[in-house]
């Protein structure tokens, strides 16, 4: 019989186990590093971006090689009355071998543009990693301050709760008011409202949150709790935006295309000249001459090169095409520069304003709202102040006590996108030595 009870026990932890184990998954804390490491190992945007550069990388090797060559099989001057191989001295079988050949240089034109896209397309990885890194920053942050303003909430509700007790006791003594009861109750009314639309949001930056971390959005996320924050000092805007043009993937990614369509436009202009073409036959015919011996075999070499005549239609077009794109190309940097300037002056505004918010908050007007608080109640239990200037009182410090943690939430964000708008923790891409060497030749004047 015990056997049997210790079975069924056991049976019955084996079926608990998963359940438990994913209680325990979805009940462990996320921190904020856990989350960004978990965003870029399962990302599935930066995972195809990393595919397409992937697949970048295998180009270079594919276009800086000849062409294939070609096999040509031939029969020539073939009697059509007998189809006889022997019969005409003429009739031949030929094999034959053809290589085309670029002019020199064409092929290392298009390697170097293919590299330089190649490049370009690792700096795109960077680029939407630290735009990733940003997002999931700011989502958690963002989560940290909701589950911040929920936790004063709830304490305020049970301070309300005890002051509605307090209110009711007075009133049914005959020592206070009916609209205390009806105001503290009112309250807690409104406080319930607030708390709907603060889960409601909440639940929606969970969501947002799960799906960049690959994950379903309804599984639940349970942050740590407070701790200390410390805001430091930020750097001069100057030294960040010299930052952002040394780190920033985005502007790399821009020059890395200007060398690439510049080695595309000297591509087009290489097209003015011909390219050639080799080829070598051996012809093998049948039969006897009329002295009996056997007839030789014929061996044949041929060059030949294309004629660029419609040069004004067709490669001058062509390089004004390429020159466009180059300009193009040019334009784009300068707006990207502009862009990156804005969002580290928007970014570094944002965070100083919310850092002096929070400062002044925790060390200036919390303090004085709580002993303000703290003052009223007292003088309320000896009916030196009324019921409303008490509710007043707390509300007005539940109000400072949600602003200070959206502060700190808001520098918090501000700090993120800073730190991506700078290229802060971009990854360094490795490049091959020559295409480095070239990049930083061709965009020295950019």
């Amino acid at each position: 019989m015990c056997t049997r009870i210790f079975t069924l026990a056991g049976l019955w932890l084996l079926l608990l186990l998963p359940s438990l184990s994913t209680a325990q998954a979805v009940a462990e804390p996320l921190t904020l590093s856990a989350a960004v490491d978990a965003a870029l190992r399962h990302n599935p945007g930066l995972a195809a971006l990393r595919a397409r550069a992937a697949a970048a990388a295998a180009v270079p090797a594919q276009v800086a090689v000849l062409p294939d060559p070609r096999l040509q099989l031939n029969v020539l001057n073939l009697p059509t009355d007998t189809f006889s191989l022997s019969q005409e001295a003429m009739t031949q079988v030929q094999v034959g071998v053809v290589q085309a050949l670029p002019f020199p240089g064409k092929l290392a034109l298009r390697r170097r543009a293919a590299e330089f896209e190649h490049a370009a397309a690792d700096d795109a990885v960077g680029e939407q990693r630290l735009k990733l890194v940003r997002d999931v920053r700011s989502l958690w942050w963002n989560l940290h301050y909701l589950d911040r303003a929920l936790e004063i909430l709830a304490r305020n509700r049970q301070l309300l709760r005890q002051l509605v007790a307090v209110a009711q006791t007075k009133y049914r003594v005959g020592q206070g008011l009916q609209q205390d009861v009806l105001l503290a109750q009112l309250e807690l009314s409104r406080l319930r409202d607030e708390e709907i639309g603060l889960r409601g949001t909440r639940r929606s930056e969970e969501a947002r949150l799960n799906a960049l971390l690959d994950r379903p959005t309804s599984q639940a996320i349970r942050l740590p709790g407070a701790s200390p924050v410390v805001l430091e000092e930020p750097a001069a805007e100057a030294d960040l935006l010299a930052t952002a043009g040394e780190r920033r993937p985005l502007l790399a990614a821009h020059k890395n295309t200007i060398a690439a369509a510049r080695s595309r436009l000297q591509l087009a202009r290489k097209d003015r000249y011909p390219d050639f073409s080799l080829g070598a036959r051996y012809g093998l015919r049948v039969g006897d001459d009329p002295d009996g011996s056997s007839r030789a075999d014929f061996a044949s070499l041929m060059f030949s090169m294309s004629l660029p005549l419609f040069t004004s239609r067709r490669q001058d077009a062509a390089i004004q095409q390429r020159g466009s794109q180059l300009q193009q190309q040019r334009y784009g940097l300068d707006d990207a520069r502009l862009r990156v300037a804005e969002e580290i002056s928007r970014a570094l505004a944002g965070y100083r304003a919310a850092r002096e918010q929070a400062r002044l908050l925790q060390t200036g007007i919390l303090p004085q709202a709580r002993q303000t608080v703290a003052s009223m109640l007292a003088a309320y239990q000896v009916d030196k102040v009324d019921f409303l200037n008490v509710v007043r009182a707390q509300v007005t410090l539940f109000n400072y006590e949600t602003r200070y943690w959206h502060a700190v939430s808001r520098a918090q964000q501000a700090q993120a996108a800073l730190q991506a708008a700078t290229g802060e923790g971009a990854v360094t891409r490795q490049d091959t030595q020559p295409a480095s060497q070239t990049s930083k030749e061709e965009t020295s004047h950019e």
